[in-house]
């Protein structure tokens, strides 16, 4: 599947433009992690592309999430490394990534929403404006971004070999990278 027919598919399946721009940030993020790793950049970007594809139609039941989309992209014929990589990414389902690629999904989907949010307070909030050393700190504040599960962020560490700083620096250039399309 080529990357433009991935964001159509996308784009059919998920109607909410901020949930998109999620998507395109796991994207660039993968992409991202895909280069340093020295790992296939458009696989690794089109698991992060449609790693939330079932999302609207699973949000009322949030244990169904991943699973609804794995299976969607099976039936389409899509990689099996990518659908397991989806499928994994939940954490609610408890079946622990193993692959680098299913790794690296698993803790770039929170830190996304993250980055966004440290956006988001500043006084420009562009995405240009923000440093590592401000995400690190706002890292830091229990209660900002509540969402952002910085135990799975965490396991940038053990799962990637990367200590928080270069993690987030990777994450937050490869966001960067792509500003015009989220808006920031």
């Amino acid at each position: 599947m080529t990357r433009q027919e991935a964001l159509a598919l996308l784009k059919e399946n998920i109607k909410n433009q901020n949930l998109v721009k999620h998507c395109l940030a796991v994207e660039a993020v993968m992409k991202g992690l895909a280069r340093y790793f020295s790992q296939n950049e458009e696989k690794w970007g089109l698991t992060g592309l449609l790693h939330d594809i079932d999302y609207e139609k699973t949000q009322n039941d949030p244990n169904q999430h991943s699973l609804v989309g794995a299976r969607l992209l099976e039936g389409l014929g899509i990689d099996k490394d990518i659908c397991r990589a989806v499928k994994v990414h939940n954490e609610a389902h408890e079946d622990l990534p193993e692959t680098l690629m299913e790794k690296a999904l698993y803790v770039s989907d929170p830190l996304t929403g993250l980055i966004v949010a440290a956006v988001l307070v500043l006084p420009s909030k562009k995405i240009n404006d923000l440093e590592v050393k401000s995400l690190l700190n706002r890292f830091k504040e229990k209660a900002f971004a509540k969402r952002a599960n910085r135990g799975i962020i965490e396991k940038c560490q053990e799962y990637l070999n990367l200590n928080l700083e270069e993690f987030f620096k990777i994450s937050l250039q490869s966001m960067q990278e792509i500003s015009e399309n989220l808006n920031l």
